[in-house]
């Protein structure tokens, strides 16, 4: 049998739901409030103080090796050109700061993304013409021919020239990602991290 309730309790019941989702939304609105203030503070020294600052900001999403080869020699060439870069890798872009992988301490849906993914830079597939899996040794040897160094020497040539590189939190525990997974001298940050960055930055790009 079906209790019924009565139209006074589903009224209650009603407004307090309204009111919880009521103040959840003001939380979060407050919450995107206060960083959007910070942002524009920022903006307003950085407008006093004469404009963006000679500084460039790379959010690396792609996880293949050449579009990784094109996001390490870019940060090398604005080095080169006096901008300070600040690379900000999430998902798929965590492969270009793997050392090696791990499934001590992790859950079974991080077992099973931790076993699809590549082990270490040096296995990245092409994003184009993979071949099966031979791609990328097709590519190295083309590029040796060439005398156009690998991705893991783009990295190291980087590294040298002082590109910072931070990898995000939020989507290491998304994708499964360890701290002791990823290279030791790779910075930690969140979307707030990038966003400081991209917002004092003459040139932001999403690779």
């Amino acid at each position: 049998m079906t209790q019924t309730l009565s139209p006074e309790l589903e009224a209650l019941i009603e407004r307090v739901v309204e009111r919880k989702l009521e103040t959840s939304l003001d939380k979060r609105f407050g919450e995107l409030q206060r960083q959007l203030a910070a942002l524009e503070q920022r903006a307003a020294q950085r407008d006093a103080q004469g404009g963006v600052s000679e500084r460039a900001t790379i959010l690396v999403f792609s996880g293949e090796m050449d579009p990784l080869m094109a996001a390490f020699i870019i940060a090398s060439a604005s080095i080169a050109m006096g901008l300070e870069v600040t690379m900000y890798f999430t998902f798929w872009g965590l492969n270009a700061l793997r050392k090696g992988w791990t499934l001590k301490g992790k859950t079974l849906p991080e077992k099973m993304i931790a076993a699809l993914l590549p082990k270490s830079v040096g296995r990245l597939a092409t994003s184009r013409l993979n071949m099966g899996g031979i791609g990328p040794a097709f590519f190295k040897k083309v590029m040796d021919d060439n005398n156009v160094e690998d991705l893991p020497s783009l990295i190291e040539v980087a590294r040298e020239l002082g590109v910072r590189m931070v990898a995000c939190e939020m989507t290491m525990g998304v994708m499964g990602i360890k701290r002791e997974e990823l290279v030791d001298w790779c910075d930690f940050g969140g979307a707030a991290t990038y966003l400081e960055h991209a917002a004092d930055s003459k040139l932001t790009l999403f690779i």
